[in-house]
């Protein structure tokens, strides 16, 4: 039986898209492009759910629009592609700023000494219902540029780890069965790229994933999307679990 937030979701997938919007998304998508007709009217319809039911809100002195509320909704729904969509359930609001800005951190080191600081960042995913991004950077993303980073992949991949109540770099997954795979495959791919990273050796994935399993796992969703053909070939086993996670085979469309 339908719920009533179902039968909302249901009526707003089917309702036509604006074609303004379309634009948008013809514009500031790269994967759009090649996404074949089924998928690209299903991401459509998921986009409609997902700006009915989410807040964007201006930092920063930033006007929203139309074009910064259609391209990261198109990007976070990306993620949602044939599988059964929650729409980001502890997702309340997007705040977008015009650019890159400073928030404050703190850090505790081994010994226990906690140091305080500010810091640029690009974007951050809040566990209260927030999700933070620059404006600047995710137009650095929707064109299309050569390396794997995609703020919005980033940030909403941190949101589909939260669902499970712990954000640590493994997701809610179909089946028990998977999780013994999960852990060994991500875990030898995360320990190779913190010893990258400890070395000063480049690879096709941001050393900012050595960081933890929670900054791993978006950023090999961020590579997954944008250089699925590159990831595929070198991270095989990695390009594989993220297949089966996103019931997706990006690699396949280029």
């Amino acid at each position: 039986m339908w719920s009533w937030r179902e039968s909302r979701r249901r009526r707003l997938r089917r309702r036509p898209f604006p074609p303004e919007w379309l634009s948008i998304v013809e514009r500031n998508v790269p994967l759009y492009r090649h996404l074949p007709p089924e998928d690209r009217e299903e991401l459509l319809g998921h986009v409609q759910v997902f700006l009915a039911e989410k807040y964007f809100e201006g930092a920063g002195g930033l006007e929203i629009t139309d074009e910064i509320r259609v391209t990261i909704a198109a990007h976070a729904c990306v993620l949602l592609l044939h599988r059964a969509p929650g729409y980001y359930p502890g997702l309340v609001s997007i705040i977008v700023y015009p650019v890159a800005y400073v928030a404050s951190h703190v850090e505790h080191d081994e010994s226990g000494i906690v140091s305080e600081g500010e810091e640029a960042r690009l974007g951050e995913s809040w566990e209260r219902g927030v999700v933070v991004l620059s404006w600047d950077d995710v137009q650095a993303a929707a064109a299309d540029g050569d390396d794997c980073r995609n703020v919005v992949f980033h940030e909403f991949a941190h949101q589909l780890d939260s669902e499970d109540g712990t954000v640590e770099g493994s997701p809610a997954l179909g089946q028990a069965s998977q999780y013994l795979a999960w852990a060994r495959i991500m875990g030898e791919e995360y320990e190779r790229l913190q010893e990258a990273a400890e070395r000063g050796l480049k690879t096709i994935l941001d050393e900012y994933g050595a960081q933890s399993p929670a900054e791993f796992f978006a950023v090999v969703t961020e590579c997954f999307f944008t250089r699925p053909a590159l990831l595929k070939a070198r991270h095989p086993e990695l390009y594989e679990e993220l297949r089966v996670y996103y019931q997706q085979d990006p690699a396949s469309l280029f």
